[in-house]
């Protein structure tokens, strides 16, 4: 009987995948170039690999949906895990390769707090 093949799971995946990134950017920006710069629309991409374009279609089922979040929840979150208050090992990595300054941090929050989110019963 053959085994069942079994694939890594996505976190793991995107894991490796930033670890080979954070490897190429340091070089391009040992190079004073602002060629290599991302800027925020790649950014934002970088979010929406994980979270959905929108924010609401999360890649795996603990990442959390942005769409409908608090702009200054979701700035705080992201402050939290760039100054050491919050600890994941993805998140972390992603404020540093990603290099977020606070107004990329203020503008991720308001266009994902922007986006229909989840939504309760009116009462």
């Amino acid at each position: 009987m053959r085994k069942k093949q079994t694939f890594p799971r996505p976190a793991l995946v995107l894991t490796l995948l930033l670890g080979m990134l954070a490897v190429g950017l340091p070089a391009a920006a040992d190079d004073d170039d602002d060629e290599f710069a991302l800027s925020f629309e790649d950014k934002q991409a970088a979010c929406a690999a994980c979270h959905g374009e929108k924010g609401d279609k999360p890649l795996a089922p603990d990442y959390p949906v942005l769409a409908g979040q608090y702009a200054d929840y979701l700035a705080n979150s992201l402050k939290s895990y760039g100054n050491g208050q919050r600890n994941h090992p993805i998140m972390v990595q992603q404020i540093e390769i990603l290099e977020l300054s606070d107004d990329d941090i203020e503008r991720l929050a308001a266009y994902f707090a922007a986006q229909k989110g989840l939504t309760t019963i009116s009462r």
